[in-house]
């Protein structure tokens, strides 16, 4: 007996959701990411405005200077939605929570000489309440910016900027075995050494500026872009032998979610430039204002992290920042 099998082709009657549909064809599938982020925000019927800001809806594009005739052009090259990156990020923590156990296992930092403790703690804890401050500016991004495509990334560099700060503490406590006391020396040195005043001066200016726009490029382009390089890269080079490497090994996800986070950086910058000469213009303006104030913050920390190598350290840093600005096309 013969028995054929006959397979029939299930075509689905649609691709994807309408409203995707009406972007990219109807006949063309959407990714994920795609699904997740185009048109996902509000446009029309509003129950009222912000009883705390009457002038403007909800969502608002006249919140920001910068003027793009489709805000979906915008594009995170991660592809990040809620569901990749929460996996991506919980992979990722797997990793330093090994690395952090075996420092503490070993107790890789409890036996640094005090120099290098009171470098640390000088230097690097207190970078928690900068991460702090970041995470605020990417969450008043993400409140006031327009647009899905670029809100919700502000939204996940947020809650990054909180896992780095976390971090940071947990190599505080690393120091003191726990005691907390690393972490209490790390604010008072925020709040009261010189050589934070400049950078913390910066923050609390950031916190007041109104446009998401340039707040967005002075937060994660510019001051980003400039400390990042300085500490991350300098000054854990420096120091992080004395500690046999475990410097370098506890701030590794620091400085790959630098490298991930800037091409998302760059990559929105790069697009509203490229929308009009007007915006070219005025973020050239941002960033060429931003660079000089923070540079000018950053003097006092490169000669507390690096000595006398701080001002060749921190010129080098701003070649490579210039660079990174020119390929974007900004004459800063």
């Amino acid at each position: 007996m013969q028995v054929d099998i006959k397979t029939t082709d299930i075509h689905p009657v649609r691709q994807t959701f309408a409203h995707v549909a009406r972007r990219l064809g109807a006949d063309k599938p959407a990714s994920r990411y795609q699904e997740a982020t185009l048109d996902m925000q509000p446009t029309t019927n509003w129950h009222y405005r912000p009883l705390w800001d009457a002038e403007h809806h909800v969502f608002d594009v006249r919140r920001s200077s910068i003027v793009m005739a489709d805000w979906y052009t915008f594009k995170d090259p991660r592809h990040f939605y809620y569901g990749v990156y929460t996996m991506a990020r919980a992979k990722q923590q797997e990793g330093v929570d090994k690395q952090f156990e075996f420092a503490e296992k070993r107790n890789l930092l409890g036996l640094l000489d005090d120099a290098a403790r009171d470098s640390l703690t000088r230097v690097l804890v207190p970078l928690r309440h900068y991460e702090w401050g970041s995470n605020m500016n990417n969450t008043y991004c993400c409140a006031y910016g327009y647009g899905t495509a670029v809100t919700q990334a502000c939204s996940y560099a947020a809650m990054d900027r909180l896992g780095i700060a976390q971090q940071l503490s947990r190599i505080g406590l690393l120091l003191d075995g726990s005691q907390g006391s690393s972490l209490d020396a790390g604010k008072i040195a925020w709040l009261s050494d010189p050589a934070w005043q400049g950078v913390r001066r910066v923050m609390e200016n950031l916190f007041v500026t109104k446009d998401w726009f340039e707040l967005f490029v002075a937060q994660n382009l510019v001051f980003d872009g400039l400390l990042y390089p300085l500490i991350f890269r300098h000054y854990v080079d420096e120091v992080s032998p004395r500690t046999g490497n475990a410097l370098a090994m506890l701030t590794e996800f620091i400085n790959d979610w630098y490298a991930e986070s800037a091409r998302w950086v760059d990559a929105t910058v790069k697009t509203a430039a490229e929308e009009s000469p007007a915006n070219a213009a005025r973020l050239a303006e941002w960033v060429g204002m931003w660079r000089d104030e923070v540079l000018r913050a950053l003097g006092p920390l490169a000669a507390l992290a690096l000595g006398e190598q701080g001002t060749a350290a921190l010129a080098d840093v701003r070649a490579e920042f210039d660079a990174r600005v020119a390929r974007l096309r900004l004459a800063a």
